[in-house]
């Protein structure tokens, strides 16, 4: 939480689920160096998306999030774009 020098984070296939991507969305609230998140294949459904999307809101230098071959569906999807 308290990285003043990572800019950019690959945590592929980890299989987090929606609690790691809880967390995840935890340390993004506070991060203000993370510009690139790179979450591919690692089990995150819906909750998980809501999450990082509620984060998100609070987060002004991610500019890089991918989440592809994840669960999150339309709703997530739909929460991270907006």
């Amino acid at each position: 939480r308290d990285n003043t020098t990572l800019t950019a984070l690959n945590l592929e296939g980890n299989r987090m689920g929606d609690d790691g991507a809880k967390a995840i969305a935890e340390a993004l609230r506070v991060n203000t160096t993370l510009t690139t998140l790179h979450l591919l294949r690692n089990d995150i459904g819906v909750d998980g998306a809501k999450a990082i999307a509620e984060a998100l809101r609070d987060n002004t230098t991610l500019t890089t999030l991918d989440l592809g071959r994840n669960k999150i569906g339309v709703d997530g999807a739909k929460a991270i774009a907006e």
